[in-house]
């Protein structure tokens, strides 16, 4: 999620609660409520679209351009169940997975203290697992704060409101720079996207939302999860920091090892591993594996027989 102006984000927000209004709330008419969040939801990403085109990620921007699309076709046939007085369970549990992922997530790029502390968290132990390993003697630097219209300033000498960012940020609007020990930059930053916390959000909600299955398996699934999702995240951050600083000059297709590393080779890495992450899941909450098949099923076009002929 890039950091978007505060009325912008008002979107996700206000798109947010009333899908937790529709998947928490007993009476039948709450349900209602979904129909405009999930319009509201998917505008707030299908905005980050072109912020995503400048980066040049061609993932992250289908991801962002479908969203819109695929909340509209959600909020029709959410409306269209709710005129038939019918109620999809799987449905019901994507309301809660947006909400349960997404919420969190936004409460944490929004409230300075908690991003930064992410971006402590996981940078620290990035470098002490090098320094552990002989992979490098890395350090933390300084941590930035960058917000759009504003200079470029220290986390100590910033003098804004630190428990809400309530003002259009850039992309990165805090990050901690790496240096070696001598003090010298490496040109590399740490960022809230670094943590991985996107990745494990996502499981928090589908796993939280699941509300037909056992706590014991549900607590179970998100011990199996996030963990082995953020001790990947280490290796991949340590990886990348260390190919940054071992092939300097090296270069592909104007990409360099870093570049190629990261928006490349290191997404295909983590995708595959959250695919495999979710086989795992599936095994322990198969009702995790229906919901999503039929999801799947409603939103993805269907290819029309051909009739053959004797």
């Amino acid at each position: 999620m890039s950091a978007l102006p505060f009325s912008e984000s008002l979107l996700a927000f206000s798109g947010l609660l009333l899908l937790a209004l529709a998947f928490h709330s007993k009476k039948a008419s709450s349900s209602w409520a979904a129909v405009p969040g999930w319009i509201l939801v998917g505008t707030y990403f299908f905005l980050n679209t072109p912020h995503y085109v400048e980066l040049a990620d061609p993932v992250l921007i289908i991801m962002s351009a479908a969203t819109l699309p695929m909340a509209i076709a959600i909020s029709i046939w959410e409306a269209r169940l709710i005129k038939k007085g019918e109620i999809s369970e799987s449905l019901n549990w994507f309301r809660g997975a947006c909400f349960w992922a997404g919420m969190p997530y936004l409460m944490v790029e929004k409230i300075p203290w908690l991003n930064v502390l992410a971006i402590w968290f996981v940078a620290g132990q990035t470098v002490l697992f090098m320094r552990w390993t002989g992979a490098g003697d890395i350090q933390l630097g300084e941590t930035y704060v960058n917000i759009e219209g504003q200079s470029i300033v220290t986390w100590s000498e910033w003098d804004g409101n630190r428990w809400f960012l309530d003002t259009g940020g850039a992309e990165n609007a805090f990050f901690t720079d790496l240096q070696l020990a001598d003090g010298t930059p490496i040109g590399i930053s740490f960022v809230l996207a670094c943590t991985a916390l996107q990745s494990m959000i996502v499981f928090v909600g589908a796993i939280v939302a699941l509300q037909t299955a056992p706590w014991q398996r549900r607590v179970r699934a998100l011990l199996i999860s996030l963990p082995v999702i953020h001790v990947l995240n280490i290796f991949r951050d340590a990886g990348l920091v260390w190919l940054h600083t071992n092939f300097i000059g090296w270069e592909w297709l104007t990409l360099s090892m870093f570049d190629f590393g990261h928006s490349y080779a290191a997404k295909v890495v983590s995708l595959g591993a959250m695919f495999l992450m979710a086989l795992v899941l599936f095994e322990l909450l198969p009702q995790l594996h229906r919901h999503i098949l039929e999801l799947m099923e409603k939103l993805m076009p269907k290819k029309k027989k051909r009739k053959t002929q004797a």
